[in-house]
């Protein structure tokens, strides 16, 4: 998982328009000069940015010096660089609708607690969001994981509850790996429901790796709102 601090986000981001700008490789001490820093705090920061993966450097002769020694190291961003900076951009913009798209998903589970257990499941795997929008398709993924996970033979899910109510990717990837098991030891007699299951969640474990810090967190607050909103619906079916 691609994981960058804001300092190291900033420097990726000058790079990149340096680079764009030049439409070629950039010596570090241009990325200093515009980002107000010293040149050797701007030449350690590209080589952690190239240890990442998101930078490349090169040696290309300075045509402004004679004699030997006359090569300069350069920089430019590389292909996941382009991939990083791109899913982020599609990040912010479907942020603004986050708090739109996790209202109706809470009140989708709300409705499909009336339903049969298999109704549920088909319900919920049928209003999943485009997977373009990788965040929305998480969250909408969820419910799917904890309607299967309640559906476990012991059909007790509070101790399931306690293990995936944990902060950021430990407690995604612990939902995940719970409704893998509940695919694997589940009794209902729909192979294709089952399969669409397991292949939405392996896709769920796949898509939490790439989500930025700020995507993991949203996802794991909504994580618990839908917790909640379960253990709700099941004390007021108790009463």
């Amino acid at each position: 998982m691609l994981k960058l601090t804001p300092r190291q986000q900033t420097f990726l981001d000058k790079l990149f328009d340096l680079y764009r700008e030049r439409k070629g490789p950039v010596h570090y001490s241009m990325v200093a000069e515009n980002l107000g820093v010293n040149k050797f705090s701007a030449y350690d920061m590209l080589k952690v940015l190239e240890e990442k993966g998101v930078a490349a450097s090169d040696y290309v002769l300075n045509n402004e010096q004679a004699g030997p020694g006359r090569s300069q190291v350069v920089f430019y961003p590389t292909n996941k660089a382009a991939q990083f900076l791109t899913q982020l951009k599609e990040e912010m913009r479907y942020s603004g609708d986050w708090q739109r798209v996790k209202e109706r998903i809470l009140k989708r589970l709300v409705t499909t607690r009336e339903m049969s257990p298999v109704e549920a499941l088909r319900e919920s795997l049928t209003n999943l969001p485009d997977s373009k929008t990788p965040l929305n398709y998480c969250a909408g993924l969820i419910p799917v994981m904890l309607l299967n996970i309640e559906h476990m033979p012991d059909q007790n899910l509070s101790p399931a509850l306690q293990t995936i109510n944990t902060n950021g990717p430990v407690g995604l990837g612990a939902l995940a790996g719970l409704s893998l098991a509940s695919v694997l030891s589940s009794d209902v007699n729909d192979a294709k429901l089952t399969d669409k299951i397991m292949a939405h969640t392996q896709d769920f474990q796949k898509q939490i790796t790439e989500l930025s810090d700020e995507s993991i967190n949203k996802l794991s607050s909504f994580l618990k709102d839908a917790i909640n909103t379960l253990q709700l619906q099941q004390e007021i079916a108790a009463v």
